[in-house]
């Protein structure tokens, strides 16, 4: 399991362990954390579960995949931090994790 801390746009925290090759976005869904809303259930269609992280961890979280950047650009988000939480992965190399949820998804 990787612990994984959700800040939300006011800066109040939410850590939740998430298990290993589950989706950050299904994590928080799980555990009904504030701002991940999720509407499409992770098909990369509708840009709800947005975070960004933080620069140290980009190597750690991987690359995105051309379908996620294509969907980030359509956002207007495409800042190499600024990831879709469904399509990152929770694994060992993640514990620890802090991600920033914006304050509107999509």
């Amino acid at each position: 399991m990787a612990k994984i801390t959700f800040i939300e746009h006011d800066g109040t925290p939410h850590c939740i362990e998430v298990a290993d090759g589950t989706s950050l976005m299904q994590g928080a869904v799980s555990h009904n954390v504030p701002g991940i809303e999720a509407d499409c259930g992770g098909a990369m269609t509708c840009g709800t579960c947005l975070v960004s992280i933080p620069p140290e961890w980009l190597e750690k979280a991987g690359r995105r995949s051309d379908e996620e950047a294509q969907m980030l650009q359509f956002l207007g988000c495409a800042a190499d931090n600024v990831r879709l939480s469904c399509q990152l992965i929770a694994s060992p190399d993640l514990d620890g994790l802090c991600v920033h949820v914006p304050e509107s998804q999509g």
